[in-house]
């Protein structure tokens, strides 16, 4: 068998604490740190996964943005440029991030149009007002799946990073399907 190799950019979106640098950290490191730190312009992380099979891995290149609405609008045309999918991130404590993931995604979309999106509402491990019957409401518009995830405990993070592999793999690579 021959060893097959793709390389892709995936974009981390969501307003600011919502713990994009956090899931970054757990799926590339697995690591948690409860430490807040605020992102400074984008940060970009690479992590290999095995993909359908032993033979066939995806390099991600993960780019982390920070969360501030005017930097979006500033550089959002060179952060989403290229781009195969994206984490898009809500604060299950926060149901105003809920509200502001849709300006995420039409900046996406006016950037890279259709690209494959996965909803993740991070902090599930705590007390929190976002039901998936809210995710339902909010998001279903999209046909995009959404996952509950923890950074803190790992809770699906792998899932959310896998499920979009496979997704931008449909969408880029169908023929590797076969």
């Amino acid at each position: 068998m021959m060893d097959r190799k793709l390389k892709v950019k995936i974009c981390m979106v969501g307003d600011s604490a919502v713990g994009k640098t956090s899931l970054i950290k757990k799926f590339v490191l697995d690591l948690f740190d409860d430490a807040y730190i605020t992102t400074i312009g984008t940060k970009i992380t690479k992590r290999t996964i095995k993909i359908l099979d032993d033979e066939t891995t995806m390099d991600m290149m993960i780019w982390d943005i920070m969360g501030q609405t005017s930097f979006r609008n500033l550089l959002q045309d060179a952060y989403f440029y290229g781009a195969h999918g994206v984490i898009a991130v809500i604060d299950s404590t926060r149901p105003e991030t809920l509200e502001s993931i849709h300006e995420w995604v039409d900046s996406i979309r006016h950037v890279v149009g259709d690209i494959p999106i996965i909803f993740v509402s991070n902090k599930c491990d705590l007390e929190h007002s976002i039901t998936p019957e809210i995710l339902d409401k909010h998001l279903g518009r999209y046909e995009s799946e959404f996952l509950f995830v923890s950074a803190k405990t790992g809770e699906n993070v792998s899932e959310a990073f896998n499920s979009l592999g496979l997704a931008v793999l449909d969408k880029y690579f169908p023929e590797m399907k076969n």
